[in-house]
C-alpha cells in the first residue's frame, strides 16, 4: 500500500484579508474534492493573508497511478484564476501490511 502526498504552496495575490483568502481556498478544495478521490486540507501559513499550504493525499497500491492524479491536481490549481502554485513537492511513504 502506498500512502502519496502533495504538498503544495499557494499565493493569493489579490486577497484582501483572511475571510477573503479563506473564501478562495475553500474553493480551490472543493473543486479539488469533487473531481479527485482525494483528501485536502489546509495544512500551513493559516494566519498569512497572500500565502498558504495544502496537503491533498491518497491511499492506492499504483504509483504511477497517484504520480499521475498528483500532477493533475498541480495543473488544476496551477490554472486556478484566484491562486498561483509556489511550489509543490510529492512524497510517498510505502505501507506493508499483513494481508490476511
Amino acid at each position: 500500500m502506498l500512502v502519496a502526498v502533495l504538498v503544495a504552496d499557494l499565493l493569493f495575490p489579490d486577497a484582501a484579508s483572511l475571510k477573503d483568502k479563506r473564501r478562495r481556498l475553500s474553493g480551490l478544495t472543493g473543486r479539488i474534492r469533487a473531481g479527485f478521490p482525494v483528501s485536502v486540507a489546509e495544512v500551513g501559513f493559516q494566519d498569512l493573508w497572500q500565502r498558504g499550504r495544502i496537503g491533498v493525499a491518497l491511499v492506492t497500491t499504483d504509483a504511477r497511478l497517484a504520480q499521475s492524479m498528483l500532477d493533475r491536481i498541480s495543473d488544476v490549481v496551477g490554472r486556478d484564476g484566484e491562486v498561483e502554485l509556489a511550489g509543490r513537492r510529492i512524497e510517498f511513504l510505502a505501507i506493508e501490511g499483513d494481508d490476511s
